[in-house]
């Protein structure tokens, strides 16, 4: 990520409660989640425009494939506690059954899970596994899908496509898999698509072409897009907005470059800090320690490992407000 710049810092007098985008397409409101005794999310709201593109960010354990999957539907009541909102178009996905569910996954809604050679079944070849949705959600002939397929494999910057139908995971490459993945999400023209760490077992050269691959056919498509990152640079580059998440909480969100330029939040500063930037003499790591998900645990996740806690950020909980251009949850946040 390059070098920060300095930006004027909009008044912070006057802040409100965070409000959701009139032309959301995708609104998530007071998201709790918990699994037994454990609250794994904690109180997660957030918007997500028509087209636009926003990341997750956070370290492992933050929540952000939790959200995803909730998304698409495989975690839900009563699997899980779930309380809140997740309004798709309107229609609140946390309240969904199986029969909306199957008009909506894979059609309206599609997800490219974080690695390809576990998604990909091994027994059947990659053709059977892209013409699938093709006849049973699109309902074409195995004809107009065999050649519906190889074009989504041509779009996807595959070489000999025809004969890539027939190839069974295995025989492809790393970056080949991920590939073949973003095509059968992207198979029914979705209209929010959600990439779970799609580039985490590429190499670093692959990584950019995948992600500029996914921004080109969701922005081709006009649909919108959330990804799930460990990258900051990552994030700055190609998404709109960006939730910073700890612990199932959100830290802060709002516009990529605003957030990311100018982080409020201590473990916003503390995940930029980790960065390697042009000019950066020295990284400055997090101190040790992982989120707690009791979930009789009042106030901040981050209070513990945060050095500018006071007394009440570890007993009372910092309502998400409207502030300096983005949504900040924080007692104590950076002059």
């Amino acid at each position: 990520m390059a070098a920060a710049l300095a930006i004027p810092r909009s008044d912070p007098a006057g802040a409100t409660p965070a409000a959701a985008p009139a032309d959301a397409l995708l609104r998530v409101e007071n998201l709790s989640l918990t699994r037994g005794e454990k609250l794994i999310l904690d109180d997660v709201s957030f918007a997500l425009k028509r087209g636009a593109t926003l990341a997750l960010v956070g370290e492992s354990g933050a929540g952000k494939s939790t959200i995803a999957l909730a998304l698409i539907g495989l975690l839900a009541r009563p699997q899980v506690g779930l309380d809140g909102r997740m309004l798709f178009d309107g229609a609140d996905l946390a309240t969904s059954s199986e029969r909306d569910w199957l008009r909506l996954r894979g059609r309206r809604i599609s997800m490219i899970f974080q690695d390809a050679s576990s998604a990909l079944n091994p027994c059947f070849t990659v053709g059977a596994q892209l013409m699938t949705p093709l006849r049973r959600l699109l309902g074409l002939s195995k004809a107009q899908a065999r050649k519906r397929a190889v074009e989504l494999l041509e779009g996807v910057g595959l070489s000999d496509a025809e004969s890539r139908l027939d190839a069974y995971p295995h025989q492809l490459s790393g970056g080949m898999q991920q590939r073949v993945m973003i095509a059968i999400a992207l198979s029914t023209n979705p209209e929010l698509l959600l990439a779970d760490e799609p580039t985490s077992a590429l190499d670093v050269t692959i990584q950019a072409q995948i992600v500029r691959l996914i921004l080109d056919e969701t922005r081709k498509r006009g649909a919108s897009c959330i990804f799930v990152l460990h990258d900051l640079a990552l994030a700055s580059q190609a998404c709109d907005e960006i939730v910073v998440l700890y612990g199932g909480q959100v830290m802060e969100a709002g516009p990529a470059e605003t957030v990311l330029r100018e982080p409020l939040h201590p473990y916003t500063v503390g995940l930029k800090a980790c960065v390697l930037e042009i000019d950066t003499e020295e990284l400055e790591p997090l101190p040790s320690g992982s989120p707690s998900f009791a979930s009789k645990r009042p106030g901040c996740r981050f209070a513990p490992r945060c050095a500018s806690a006071l007394e009440k950020c570890a007993g009372e909980k910092p309502p998400l407000i409207e502030t300096r251009g983005r949504r900040l949850a924080c007692w104590n946040p950076v002059a």
